[in-house]
């Protein structure tokens, strides 16, 4: 028997995590501190439609609640100890229950968090009102990824507004920089569940091994890829997936995934499940008819080398701007021996654009964890327990070619990154055998 837990599909995250990870948020605040986290909205699409419910990373990672209209609020300098961690959640019912799903108790929320110091929503005001009288200072939670989009006000940008005109004579703090700090270093728990994230976008790659053929189409990929991902407790899709065959592959976000298959193309597919809010990111290229040809399997095999390279350099203290510069260089070697760019090239290039950058034109690496283009701080080194993926490519579009190869890796103390994706084939001599197999 498969037992129920709170609706989610994923099996249950032992509460240490949790608890681990508002010990490291607490480490980096200040005296006499209250920090606040907000879940996400729902977000309408029309009429009495919405989208599915994503939870907020932060309040996720921090509590392990993973349900809309919930509070996280963290002070451990206050005075009475039920006051030090508590959450705050939409008050279940057997209403609730029967029209929208079983929601978290009280008892269930201890059994998640580890915070035991639950109330409703409804007392929320008047426990601020005790909290605020003794805090000095207030970390507020805002979006500061560098590619974020923050046109849409967020239920924490309400929150944000709000607090600050009830509360005008604190000192407010950002919990960003202490997020971005603590994400990006995975814990085990959090390497097991990405590592879970991985072994299902590898059971669907497989999948579609024995699939592709002279006509299918891109969507039928897609919906291949979409079964095995949600028999496997994946809620489906870490991001928008590409399945872009022939000259769409030259199309860096390409997602209409509309058109048909044809002998002669080769097939990009950047696609990762989810799983338990955690990210995989997984880039492999697969020729329609079973086998690469002279030239394919060339570019193919320069992307792989350069891929093989690049991942060796994520190692502790590495800077990603010295990283990226010197993936570069590989990258410039191979488009040599391809023929696509010569030494009068490289002579004549720009300085600020290479001129290896006519046919791989995106960066190398990205943190990846509970968003795929997770948070991290690009500026400082590289430490170990950071995840990166590693996705070079090379975009030919009067060939109507576009090769890239990523995998997901975990930095180490020592020695190369471990690969999350090791198991996952990648060599293209395979990939043709389990095609034709």
């Amino acid at each position: 028997m498969v037992l129920k837990f709170y609706q989610m599909k994923y099996k249950k995250i032992p509460k240490e995590l949790f608890i681990t990870n508002r010990k490291r948020f607490v480490s980096h605040m200040k005296p006499n501190s209250m920090a606040i986290f907000n879940s996400n909205d729902i977000f309408p699409i029309s009429a009495d439609s919405t989208m599915p419910f994503q939870q907020h990373r932060d309040i996720f990672h921090l509590s392990g609640v993973d349900q809309e209209e919930s509070v996280l609020v963290i002070f451990p300098d206050a005075f009475d100890d039920k006051h030090k961690e508590i959450l705050f959640l939409k008050e279940t019912s057997e209403l609730i229950a029967i029209w929208e799903g079983e929601k978290l108790t009280k008892e269930k929320a201890f059994e998640v968090s580890g915070i035991k110091s639950v109330f409703w929503l409804d007392q929320m005001e008047s426990v601020m009102k005790v909290l605020t009288a003794q805090a000095e200072n207030i970390y507020l939670n805002t979006n500061e990824h560098t590619r974020a989009n923050t046109e849409v006000e967020t239920r924490e940008d309400r929150f944000i507004k709000q607090f600050k005109e009830k509360y005008p004579a604190h000192q407010y703090f950002k919990s960003a920089p202490i997020m971005h700090k603590i994400r990006s270093i995975k814990q085990k728990e959090e390497i097991d569940l990405m590592q879970t994230a991985c072994d299902i976008t590898g059971k669907g790659f497989r999948r579609i091994l024995s699939f592709i053929k002279d006509g299918v189409m891109e969507y039928e990929i897609e919906a291949e890829l979409m079964h095995e991902f949600l028999r496997n407790r994946s809620k489906g899709w870490a991001y928008t997936p590409i399945i872009a065959s022939g000259a769409s592959a030259c199309v860096l976000h390409y997602i209409e995934n509309n058109k048909v298959c044809k002998n002669g193309d080769v097939i990009l597919m950047d696609f990762g499940a989810e799983y338990a809010n955690y990210a995989s990111d997984m880039t492999r290229c697969v020729p329609v008819s079973g086998k690469f040809t002279e030239r394919q399997k060339a570019v193919y095999n320069a992307v792989l080398n350069v891929k093989n390279k690049a991942q060796k350099l994520l190692t502790p203290g590495t800077l990603m701007h010295e990283y990226h510069t010197e993936v570069g260089k590989y990258m410039e070697s191979e488009l040599l021996q391809l023929g696509l760019i010569d030494k009068t090239d490289i002579k004549n290039q720009n300085r600020d654009w290479p001129a290896y950058k006519k046919y791989f034109m995106h960066g190398t690496s990205h943190f990846i964890g509970l968003d795929t283009h997770d948070v991290g701080l690009w500026t400082e080194p590289i430490k170990a327990g950071m995840a990166f993926t590693c996705e070079p490519g090379i975009y030919i579009p009067e060939e109507n070619l576009g090769i890239r190869i990523e995998d997901d890796l975990i930095v180490q103390e020592k020695g190369e990154p471990f690969n999350l994706m090791k198991n996952i084939p990648i060599e293209a001599d395979e990939i043709e055998d389990l095609m034709n197999s």
